[in-house]
């Protein structure tokens, strides 16, 4: 089926900046896709910041696949994070053979549903979904989006070109290892790039406690976004 183009000219309702952001984000004739595959490089906090490379699927109305691989020493940790239709797991293995991690449950795919809200920034078609409710306040757009189980509330803090600053939640998590409960996520996105008629953050650090004073302990994510296929 041929993918209809996306035309700023069809969204009037939605308010100012959101415009300004879709505008900015995909350029007007550009196919509407429903999936993005991603590959990047950058480090991740495992008790220390360590390296690593990754590629991902985000998939509208399924979820996405994040797969990395992680060296360590003479060894490496490699394996994926995942929501899909719904279901959220963490598999980790050392060197491919002894499992490090496996998590599924509600927990891990209500927290997955908040970090596909947040990733939704790499694949912007998606916030052209007509049931989503679009708010603003001075230089911030806010988008509510229902979830499997949850509805989440993104903010964007844009640039006067469209530009996405930062981005902030709440999500469902437990970073300390403790009970799950209600934190802000977000993070900055310190550059951008063009990739078949979507321009998307390409520099990204991301962490809990986002927005206060514990997100330097909080921040456990750094990346690079090498590559983007739309489809």
């Amino acid at each position: 089926m041929e993918s209809i183009p996306f035309h700023l000219d069809e969204y009037p309702s939605l308010p100012p900046l959101a415009r300004r952001y879709l505008g900015h984000s995909i350029a007007d004739g550009t196919p509407l896709a429903t999936s993005v595959q991603l590959q990047m490089v950058g480090v991740i906090k495992l008790g220390k910041w360590r390296p690593f490379t990754a590629r991902q699927v985000i998939r509208i109305g399924h979820g996405f696949v994040w797969e990395a691989k992680v060296p360590i020493g003479f060894t490496f940790i490699s394996g994926f994070d995942q929501l899909v239709d719904g279901h959220g797991e963490m598999n980790w293995k050392l060197h491919g053979l002894l499992k490090v991690m496996g998590l599924t449950g509600a927990d891990v795919s209500r927290a997955a549903e908040g970090r596909l809200a947040c990733e939704g920034t790499l694949l912007p078609s998606a916030f052209c979904n007509p049931n989503f409710i679009w708010t603003e306040a001075e230089e911030q757009v806010s988008v509510r989006m229902r979830g499997y189980s949850v509805e989440s509330k993104l903010a964007m803090d844009l640039s006067p070109s469209g530009t996405i600053e930062q981005v902030c939640l709440d999500r469902w998590g437990n970073p300390d290892g403790g009970a799950f409960k209600m934190l802000p996520f977000g993070g900055t996105m310190e550059a951008e790039k063009t990739f078949g008629g979507y321009t998307i953050p390409t520099r990204i650090r991301v962490g809990w406690n986002f927005g206060n004073d514990k997100f330097e302990k909080g921040e456990f994510f750094r990346a690079d976004i090498t590559h983007a296929e739309f489809r």
